[in-house]
């Protein structure tokens, strides 16, 4: 395996008195793949450095592959996994040179027998990585990778943040109940076997960093943490990128979504059998998702339905494009079970479209008064609350304004920075026993 690949920004050192003023920080942000196209955890990673070097903060990644897309003023740090997703034969890789690295091998053998061993291994090697390198930083904010790597980060003298996005535990749950048959639902307890190791760690990590009320109230019942502990920062919205495109002509019968077509936590099923139930009194209604179709539930039930050819699936978009399918969107849809923050939705309004969302977790946090509620995974509803938005349109109109108006007053990424630098000084007060 390569050695880390290093591009670190410039920091200088911080008096300690500087920790009740506004003297730049020294952050190291690590997580275990940050590609914004892997997840919400990748365009955390991209969107938050970012925030942070706009306040005046120096900040370094540290990632392993696939890799962040970061601002240019943002270090990265390459911290080289076997990446074994993206192997062809990944039974067949093994080496000598995997045989003669014991975290190398446990990731290999792990992978191989269905678990997912990348939080763990990445916490191995960073925390070797980090071991001459304490003094560089001021301060360390997990991504949620919630590894023992981070315990041992800590217990070399660095001060430790942690954030929690939503529970594990909840995709768990969903995902082995929509499990048809007892070895698949056995093959996915194992791959998430990673979570003991999160839950043990998150209870020793202190503070705790959620991004809604849903997720503190999940992770106090799940992972068996005080709220007291935890403490609730809103993520942001890109609303640069996200804007509305007043010169792109907004169409009159067009659904969009965002939603992995294979992940149940989605919800995209709901939506698919809203839709189909729509096209009786719609016909010409188009649903667009944002995602890649495989085979799986989501294509069995375009099939039963047969509506597989008017559902068209679009992958593969840079923001721009999916910032000017929104523009051409009639109305949004975020039908998710759960979700720990829901960027599409907060995306969505962010460009100006009537959003229909599911109650599922944190989505009525993000969406306020801007957008219509409904229950999750209830299809009538969905149809419902689209169906009275697709007749009404002088309400989609006045909903489009309120809508971006509602994520500039409440979730613009320069306030969500603010809110973590404060909590990373007064995490540096208590560990150098400074009374702010």
């Amino acid at each position: 395996m390569n050695r880390p690949e290093t591009r670190i920004g410039n920091a200088g050192a911080l008096p300690i008195e500087a920790i009740k003023g506004d003297a730049p920080l020294r952050i190291l942000l690590p997580s275990y793949r940050s590609d914004p196209h892997t997840g919400g955890q990748g365009i955390y990673m991209r969107l938050i450095s970012k925030a942070l070097v706009d306040l005046g903060h120096h900040v370094d990644v540290i990632s392993g592959p696939p890799y962040p897309i970061l601002d240019e003023r943002v270090g990265l740090i390459k911290l080289p996994s076997l990446d074994m997703y993206a192997r062809e034969n990944p039974i067949a890789c093994l080496n000598r040179e995997i045989l003669s690295n014991k975290t190398d091998l446990f990731e290999w053998w792990s992978h191989n027998w269905g678990g997912f061993p990348e939080p763990y291994t990445f916490g191995v090697r960073m925390a070797d990585y980090m071991r001459d390198k304490i003094d560089q930083y001021d301060i360390m904010h997990d991504n949620q990778t919630l590894c023992y790597g981070m315990l041992d980060v800590r217990d070399m003298g660095l001060p430790v943040v942690g954030t929690i996005h939503h529970p594990i535990t909840m995709d768990k749950r969903i995902d082995i109940a929509h499990a048809k048959w007892p070895h698949i639902k056995f093959l996915k307890w194992r791959w998430y076997s990673f979570l003991n190791m999160q839950i043990k760690v998150a209870r020793q990590l202190d503070p705790l960093i959620v991004v809604s009320d849903s997720t503190k109230r999940d992770v106090e019942k799940d992972f068996g943490i005080a709220a007291a502990r935890m403490t609730r920062i809103h993520h942001g919205i890109d609303h640069e990128l996200f804007t509305p495109q007043p010169h792109i002509t907004r169409k009159t019968n067009r659904l969009m979504v965002t939603a992995s077509a294979d992940v149940p936590l989605k919800g995209l099923i709901y939506l698919i059998r809203a839709y189909h139930s729509l096209l009786a009194t719609h016909p010409d209604l188009e649903l667009l998702v944002v995602g890649r179709l495989r085979e799986g539930q989501t294509m069995q039930e375009l099939d039963r339905l047969g509506i597989r050819d008017r559902v068209k699936f679009v992958s593969g978009l840079t923001g721009e494009d999916i910032r000017d399918l929104y523009a051409e969107a009639t109305i949004a849809v975020s039908p998710s079970v759960y979700e720990g923050f829901g960027f599409p939705a907060g995306e969505a309004l962010s460009c100006g479209v009537p959003l229909v969302s599911t109650d599922g977790g944190s989505l009525p946090e993000v969406v306020g008064d801007a957008g219509i509620v409904v229950p999750h995974a209830n299809p009538p509803a969905l149809a419902e609350a689209i169906d009275t938005l697709l007749k009404e349109p002088a309400q989609r109109e006045k909903m489009s304004v309120k809508a971006r108006q509602h994520i500039l007053d409440s979730f613009k990424w320069e306030r969500c920075a603010r809110d973590v630098v404060a909590l990373y000084r007064r995490t540096l007060a208590a560990h150098h026993g400074i009374s702010l």
